[in-house]
């Protein structure tokens, strides 16, 4: 829905208030993180088991793939019955840091000073959900009939799902989507989408130029707003919504849309990492998103999810490693797309579909809104660093929002133009 002025002051008066206190921000001192690898089904379910087990051992990888790197963080009095349960099942291990805090103080992760003017946003630094939400609103002031203000939903705690429609070129052009943030501590993704608002608005480059007038274009930086500011304000680390659920909060966002639901790579334990929520958009951030989205049927062609970390670009499906019916159309823009975002800076990144590529995880947006919006074209970027970047995967510094910003609006200009060519533009 489109939001006219009134509307939007009242919101930004709203959107801020929290329900209760704020809690003490949480802090890391002298816990360690380990890398973990297994050789077999058998170690894997002990890491399965493991997870859910406490929330004194955070795991910020899944669990699922034998082979594949998992990254643990263990309070110090848990670390004896790590090492033996790992030890017992010979799982091998590697310490990456002995104080996890240290290293989060020392990594330059520069935030915005809080009220800055407005006209001085930019991308040196990331910035709290309120700034960046002021920015959208002087956009749509200063672009009229160009930026249109959205509003996709609600959060749980009272919050605007607040982005931008842009139409360079009228409003009857084709359709992209692009949603980010949906998990909160990948601050990388909603910064990187407010690089392509600017970047559309403004830039002179040929590409940029086509690829804002030919497109209307729908982007919400913050899918999960509840969260983002709970990174900034208590727990950095901090990946779900903020829901509570017993002696637990928040569900996995992207474990939570209504296709294939919970089927595999989602938890069932309300207090995991990757909890999919007692139901398919029990959480109201993807239920009232979902619902903007399903307003706009037939004028989205192309959707895509920025996430981070590892250097993926990703297609259906996450539940199944059956492939698309269109899976040779895919393979073509993906060719594309991660040719187009080596050239810059010569970053690799490589994918495939979700399933095979990085895990099984069923009840993801990408998925959802190709399979039951029938949007055909629809990625997910996990955007740097690297999968061998053991820790600094959710801290990028700062200094690398423009890089891997860069190369992203490469891609997306190399993917809408194979789309294009395909013809599901048309």
């Amino acid at each position: 829905m489109s939001l006219n002025k009134s509307l939007v002051l009242a919101l930004l008066g709203l959107l801020f208030v929290v329900a209760g206190g704020q809690a003490e921000r949480a802090r890391y001192d002298n816990y360690r993180a380990y890398k973990v690898n297994t050789d077999n089904a058998q170690q894997l379910a002990v890491l399965k088991d493991l997870e859910s087990s406490s929330d004194s051992i955070i795991f910020l990888d899944g669990v699922h793939i034998v082979g594949a790197d998992v990254q643990i963080v263990v309070a110090p009095h848990k670390v004896p019955d790590l090492l033996d349960i790992l030890g017992k099942s010979e799982i091998k291990y590697e310490l990456v840091t002995k104080d996890l805090q240290t290293y989060l103080d020392e990594t330059d992760e520069k935030v915005a000073i809080k009220g800055r003017a407005v006209s001085d946003y930019n991308w040196a630094q990331y910035y709290e959900l309120d700034d960046t939400y002021t920015w959208l609103q002087y956009l749509a002031a200063n672009n009229p009939g160009v930026v249109t203000l959205i509003e996709g939903g609600k959060s749980y705690q009272g919050r605007s799902i607040l982005g931008v429609q842009i139409a360079k070129g009228g409003s009857n052009k084709p359709g992209i989507f692009l949603e980010a943030g949906i998990h909160a501590r990948e601050w990388i993704a909603p910064a990187a989408a407010t690089y392509i608002i600017n970047q559309l608005l403004t830039s002179t480059d040929a590409n940029v130029k086509a690829l804002a007038e030919n497109y209307v274009w729908y982007i919400m930086p913050h899918a999960n707003p509840d969260g983002y500011v709970y990174t900034h304000t208590t727990d950095r680390l901090w990946r779900k919504t903020r829901t509570p659920y017993g002696s637990c909060y928040g569900a996995d966002p992207n474990r939570n849309w209504a296709f294939h639901w919970n089927e595999v790579g989602a938890s069932s334990n309300a207090c995991s990492d990757t909890y999919a929520g007692p139901s398919a958009f029990s959480e109201i951030e993807t239920l009232s998103l979902s619902k903007y989205i399903a307003s706009l049927k037939g004028k989205i062609q192309l959707y895509i999810s920025l996430h981070a970390y590892s250097q993926y670009l990703l297609y259906p499906y996450g539940h199944t490693s059956d492939l698309p019916d269109n899976v040779a159309d895919f393979q073509k823009v993906f060719d594309a797309s991660i040719a187009a975002v080596n050239k810059r800076y010569g970053t690799k990144y490589t994918g495939g579909n979700i399933y095979d590529a990085i895990y099984p995880a069923a009840g993801a947006s990408v998925d959802w809104a190709y399979g039951e919006q029938d949007v055909r074209m629809s990625f997910c970027y996990e955007l740097r660093p690297s999968s061998n970047s053991i820790l600094t995967g959710f801290r990028l510094p700062a200094e690398q929002i423009i890089p891997a910003s860069e190369e992203l609006l490469d891609s997306i200009i190399a993917m809408a133009g194979e789309v294009k060519t395909l013809g599901y533009f048309d």
